[in-house]
């Protein structure tokens, strides 16, 4: 998991794939390990302090469906949190980090 700052502006320097929901950001660390490493960050604009954690347990359960087999090896993985996301369905969350991890990957 991503906690500081650095990590977070250094993946801002990475790959991005707008999605309607969100905003994913992958940044190669370089290093030699393998982990996947996520961070998740939703603003302030996004709404009250119920709604933005309730978008963060959906991040972090999509995270951990997908990021396992569908992640990038020795990459962080940065979610930037949309205005629509919350109201979006879980389904469409999962289809669309799906695509964004699927046109990150092959690039």
């Amino acid at each position: 998991m991503l906690t500081r700052r650095a990590d977070f502006l250094a993946a801002n320097a990475g790959r991005r794939a707008p999605m309607p929901g969100f905003v994913l950001l992958v940044r190669d660390r370089g290093d030699d390990d393998a982990s996947v490493r996520l961070g998740i960050t939703v603003t302030k604009k996004i709404g009250n302090a119920v709604i933005r954690n309730r978008m963060k347990r959906r991040f972090r359960a999509l995270a951990r469906e997908l990021l396992p087999e569908a992640g990038i090896a020795g990459a962080d993985h940065v979610l930037i949190g949309r205005a629509g996301g919350v109201e979006r369905d879980y389904g469409a969350l999962r289809e669309e980090l799906r695509k964004a991890l699927r046109k990150l990957g092959a690039a």
